[in-house]
């Protein structure tokens, strides 16, 4: 396996610390711009076999009313492809004139018709003219170059085609679908999926045809990101400006399909990266578009530079790697019975405003759904003294609890909170507060307890655009000062916070501590506060960051129920892959290649395992990306035929056309033989909207 084409730079957007759009050239996909100076696009793809013509024109119309800007369609055959001149045809009776783009996969004969009839083709370079057998071999070479001459005889005559009719191409690499000359010489990594799309570009440039859109897709946010990223630092170091098209494939249903999504396109987003998305569910499409356009709506006020020369101003320090998932070593803290740091999941800190009760706290404390999820830590507020008494008479009454939270002290003076027994001490300042740091200091040597350390910045949305616009981080260079400060007292065990409303600014801000620590060489570790519990902000606020490998605790702030804001955390850490609290599903959005009904068959294996912390389960509706997805499952199943499911261990087939009306149960049976089944919790809350 070579690393030999790895980048030699970090530098993959602008400006890490100022948002401003990656510089692209347009690319037309019918009538509608990708790239340049438009808008960032939203689209989705049909679930119809595409050959019943009447069908797939119902949805497309459908989109179209929920404003659905490109549509895509699944083409498997010539015939499916044929199709899309009359599904055009109707549509332009109807008054409809929404770009089409062909899907194919494993058959150029189908892309050259499609090619025929279509505003765009999508190819995928894991199988237009490759396999995957999971047959791995050394290649010299001059047998590899032998290879890329056979995909270029195959690839030439379309080309050609879509130059003639003036219309476009996405190439778009799948992480589930690398062939196995790709995973023999770059292995199943970011690395294999942008080398895999870039051996096309490079072909396609060969032949004198720009008009591409790229994609990296996978099911894990942390890969996808990470690929989109190294594709485009590929794209500054050699000089492309190729339009991209974000997307988490397989993302699944409800509010974990919309969480892994916002996750992984809106990290992209933030780094300015992304002209067009789709938001893949396992749902009806027209349920995609609104989705999607709330979270490409937060990018509006985008800046397309003129070119992508980083910006003049000072440039600020990030030791990120942003390509392989490298979090900064942090120091192991004990809170009561948790640990904190050195690698640990992140905890998860629910924070109690004064003025306190005995009846708040005890409520905070239970348990939310079937998965019995609750805070690992309680932060409660002491304004009063009586405040300081139902603290400590939590305390006592959590003393002898399972599983009980680690009770922190958010200390407001003037009151006397020297008697305070907790789990760790929080100072929560406002800038320019330091007179208060040697009695909290003073406080956490005494009782030998942890500090966090919390500055608020009341920075609004328009004030923060100008702060990033300076590179004008001050904020954290005035939280390391208190940090280094309580060290003095004798505070090692520290825990940094900021507490800043807008989001952008935030993670921006997180992103310079975090490489200002990697300086200084301090292993303190940091909670991650979000002041919104808004699904889209907060799995943005808390996911980007997330899957940096930054932050050891995280909490989330807002209106909404404690029942509700513990379900989002959780949800949060497990589409980042910070920590497993359930059954992880990887279920494709289904398309006219779905032999079964996915969308129920998802709901019905999610209601039979959704309990199986730990446990990773692919539900596909092909074999397209089925086979890829399903060597990283430990469980899958996956259509074989008309009403027919083969179920799977890892990538190996275990059982062949089960009856679809069966094959859920049989699944079960399959994870009860492999020793990896526990019966569902015994009680009466219902699991929690995944």
């Amino acid at each position: 396996m070579v690393k030999s084409q790895e980048v030699t730079s970090n530098r993959y957007c602008v400006d890490p610390y100022s948002y401003k759009r990656r510089c692209t050239h347009e690319v037309m996909v019918g009538n509608v711009g990708v790239g340049g100076n438009n808008p960032i696009r939203v689209q989705s793809m049909t679930t119809t076999r595409t050959k019943d013509v009447e069908s797939t024109v119902n949805q497309i119309v459908s989109l179209a009313r929920v404003g659905c800007e490109i549509v895509r369609v699944t083409t498997p055959t010539p015939a499916d492809a044929r199709a899309i001149k009359d599904i055009k045809k109707e549509l332009q009776s109807k008054n409809i004139h929404i770009p089409i783009v062909a899907d194919v996969h494993f058959s150029p004969h189908a892309a050259m018709e499609a090619a025929l009839w279509a505003d765009k083709v999508r190819i995928n370079p894991g199988n237009f003219a490759d396999t995957k057998l999971f047959h791995i071999k050394e290649y010299t070479d001059e047998e590899y170059a032998k290879h890329l001459e056979k995909i270029a005889e195959k690839l030439y005559p379309l080309v050609m085609r879509c130059k003639e009719r003036g219309i476009s191409m996405r190439i778009g690499t799948n992480h589930g679908s690398l062939s196995d000359r790709i995973m023999s010489r770059y292995g199943d990594t970011p690395l294999g999926m942008v080398e895999s799309a870039l051996e096309f570009v490079r072909m396609c440039e060969e032949w004198g045809y720009k008009d591409i859109i790229l994609s990296m897709k996978a099911s894990n946010p942390k890969v996808m990101i990470a690929a989109y990223r190294l594709l485009a630092a590929r794209m500054l170091e050699y000089g492309m400006t190729y339009p991209f098209h974000l997307g988490v494939t397989e993302a699944g249903n409800g509010e974990d399909g919309r969480i892994k999504s916002a996750i992984g396109i809106g990290t992209l987003l933030e780094d300015g990266i992304g002209d067009t998305v789709r938001v893949s569910l396992t749902e009806d499409p027209e349920n995609e578009i609104p989705f999607a356009y709330e979270l490409v709506k937060r990018y509006a006020y985008g800046i397309v530079p003129d070119s992508d020369e980083a910006t003049s101003i000072d440039p600020l320090p990030d030791l990120r790697s942003p390509f392989d998932y490298s979090p900064r070593p942090t120091r192991k803290i004990f809170l009561g019975e948790h640990v904190l740091g050195a690698n640990n999941p992140p905890l998860v800190l629910y924070k109690q405003s004064s003025p306190l009760s005995i009846n708040g706290v005890v409520s905070i404390n239970r348990p939310v759904g079937r998965d019995s999820l609750r805070a690992d830590a309680l932060s409660l507020e002491v304004v009063s003294e009586k405040d300081r008494d139902v603290f400590q008479t939590s305390a006592s009454g959590l003393q002898f609890a399972s599983n009980k939270p680690a009770l922190i002290a958010t200390l407001r003076f003037p009151v006397d909170v020297r008697d305070i027994e907790a789990a760790a001490y929080m100072c929560s300042i406002e800038r320019g507060q330091e007179d208060r740091l040697s009695t909290v200091a003073r406080l956490a040597v005494e009782h030998k307890r942890p500090l966090v350390l919390e500055l608020i910045a009341n920075i609004a949305h328009d004030q923060a655009r100008d702060l990033e616009g300076k590179h004008d981080y001050s904020v954290v260079d005035e939280l390391i000062s208190y940090a280094l400060k309580v060290e003095q007292f004798g505070v090692n065990d520290l825990i940094l916070a900021l507490r800043i409303p807008d989001r952008s600014y935030r993670i921006r801000a997180y992103r310079l501590l975090d490489s200002r620590l990697r300086e200084l060489g301090k292993d303190w570790n940091l909670l991650l506060t979000v002041t919104e519990d808004d699904l889209i902000d907060a799995s943005i606020g808390l996911g980007s960051l997330l899957c940096d490998g930054i932050g050891s605790m995280v909490s989330i702030e807002g209106n909404k129920p404690y029942e509700e804001k513990i379900s989002l955390v959780f949800n949060i850490l497990q589409a980042s892959g910070a920590r497993i609290s359930k059954a992880e599903f990887i279920a494709c959005p289904s398309c006219g290649r779905t032999l079964f009904d996915l969308q129920t068959t998802t709901e019905k294996i999610k209601s039979k395992t959704g309990h199986l912390k730990g446990v990773k389960i692919a539900v596909m509706g092909c074999i397209v990306n089925g086979l890829g997805e399903l060597a990283d499952a430990d469980f899958g199943y996956m259509g074989s035929g008309e009403g027919k499911v083969n179920l799977f261990v890892g990538k190996t087939c275990v059982e062949k056309n089960v009856p679809e009306e069966i094959a859920a149960d049989k699944l079960v049976d399959l994870i009860k033989a492999h020793g990896r089944w526990i019966d569902p919790p015994d009680n009466n809350s219902s699991m929690h909207d995944s």
